[in-house]
């Protein structure tokens, strides 16, 4: 049986990993482009002044609580890899065409805010950031190429930030939702999937990329419930506009795993499987569970909600499920088990069953099974996944080829899982976009050298390079997945 004859095959970027010209025609800046490059070793950083001048740094992985009074801002002596990125923004018409040539028949891309509305609370729209989006969707019409569009991903106004806090301020629920009925009309018969946040769940760990600064369990908490608010009215609004639209969340999904049988590592997964789930089972359910309430009730949060906020969740549920799926992970009540020094999104427990790769993170394709049916039994919606796929150092030979075994290996391996939910699990899967399909900035360290693609970016960490893009082995592997919809993995 396997993969359906509609199903999605394609890739997946974001704006700000991509685009460059991060001030060209009318754009204003965004969170994306006041992060530092870090390493593997250090990670990202946020530069800020305090009110009596003096500069600061914090990091983004793992996240160090910005103050409120800080003023968020780019500086002439650091480097911000957004700012140029792989210059997608100027070719955009070679990089869709080599998409094409690959097979694709979607491209999962985000629409960058800033180029909408520059400082995220304006009156009027920027007309050329528009025509750019129009000219993006029209070039993947061209190769008949179905756009995934995300509509915030990780790069909120910087403006939103610094003058109101950022989502914890319930004005962004409108600036937003203006935001969404401009590209919905805009681009009402181009496109017909979107996905409201990215990884929306990342803001209890990594609450700057959510677009916020606030620290505080009560200030989360409100922020959290913004941007519930603000995908459920977007939803509403979006099957208003063009009924035919597909609507979903997108959500970090690892498979978690306990330690050991010890109940006290059970109950912490139970807990850690309660967390993952918080936010599509308000996106998906519409409403607040339970074991969230009683949590923010033994906090002593509060949250201040409006009189038709409850009835606004319980119509705006999404359509499908996005989830992007790198690895697996491990929890433990013990915490003398945990890996420090992990630089991943998250700090996990060593799996002595799997592999890592070469920056720590669990290789482990029978953990995607393991969560396409937790999310399927869970909610019975339609699933999509929209990012998977391997960070990895990529060498290039003396005859100019790239030789990425290991990224064919990591993914078919994952293919073959999916299938296995499909066909051994009825799992309603309806696309598959890898992350990273040509390679661009990471967006967890700022680096390049941590690849995805199966098209090479002559681009190195410190910006030097020549923006020249190459074909890896994987890239004709992937051609022939898709040529044969997913019935072929094997590695020749």
């Amino acid at each position: 049986m396997g993969f359906s004859n509609d199903f999605l095959w394609g890739g997946a970027t974001a704006a700000n990993q991509i685009e460059g010209a991060y001030l060209d025609d009318g754009k204003g800046l965004s969170t994306a482009d006041v992060m530092t490059n870090g390493s593997h070793e250090s990670g990202r950083r946020v530069t800020y002044t305090m009110p009596d001048g003096i500069r600061h740094s914090n990091l983004v992985f793992p996240y160090t609580a910005i103050p409120d009074e800080a003023v968020i801002e780019c500086f002439d002596d650091e480097y911000y890899p957004s700012h140029t990125a792989i210059n997608f923004y100027y070719n955009y018409k070679r990089d869709i065409a080599l998409l094409a040539e690959m097979g694709f028949n979607c491209f999962r891309i985000s629409i960058n805010w800033t180029r909408i509305f520059p400082n995220g609370d304006d009156e009027v729209p920027n007309e050329r950031g528009l025509e750019f989006y129009d000219k993006v969707f029209d070039e993947c019409s061209k190769y008949d190429i179905e756009p995934i569009v995300t509509i915030s991903h990780y790069e909120t106004p910087l403006t939103l930030v610094n003058k109101y806090g950022g989502w914890v301020d319930r004005r962004c629920v409108d600036f937003y939702v203006r935001y969404c009925e401009t590209i919905f009309k805009r681009y009402k018969d181009k496109v017909k999937y979107w996905l409201t946040f990215n990884e929306i769940n990342i803001m209890k760990k990594h609450p700057v990329f959510a677009g916020v600064i606030a620290d505080d369990a009560q200030r989360q908490a409100q922020a959290i419930h913004h941007e519930f608010i603000a995908s459920a009215l977007a939803v509403k609004l979006g099957h208003e506009i063009n009924p035919a639209f597909q609507i979903g969340m997108m959500t970090a999904y690892p498979a978690v795993y306990a330690l050991t049988c010890n109940p006290a590592d059970q109950l912490k997964l139970m807990k850690e499987d309660q967390n993952r789930h918080f936010f599509s089972d308000v996106q998906c359910r519409g409403a607040y569970p339970n074991y969230k309430l009683k949590e923010y009730n033994r906090l002593g949060i509060e949250l201040n909600k409006e009189p038709d906020d409850d009835e606004i969740l319980k119509e705006g549920v999404v359509d499908f499920i996005g989830f992007s799926y790198y690895n697996s992970e491990v929890v433990t009540a013990d915490k003398s088990k945990l890996n420090t020094e992990s630089h991943n999104m998250y700090t996990t427990v060593l799996n002595p069953y799997l592999n890592n790769s070469d920056w720590g993170s669990p290789l482990d394709p029978t953990g995607l099974r393991i969560v396409l049916n937790a999310l399927y039994e869970r909610y019975n919606l339609p699933l999509f996944i929209v990012e998977n796929g391997l960070g990895a150092l990529d060498t290039v030979d003396e005859d100019g080829s790239i030789n990425d075994d290991y990224r064919i290996d990591y993914l078919s391996s994952h293919l073959e899982a999916m299938k296995n939910a499909i066909d051994e699990d009825g799992v309603d899967l309806i696309g598959y976009t890898s992350w990273g399909c040509i390679d661009l900035v990471s967006a967890g360290t700022g680096e390049m050298r941590k690849r995805y693609g199966y098209i090479y970016v002559d681009k190195q960490d410190e910006g030097s390079g020549t923006l020249e893009r190459k074909k890896k082995k994987s890239f004709y592997w992937y051609q022939k997945v898709i040529r044969t919809n997913g019935e072929d993995l094997s590695n020749n």
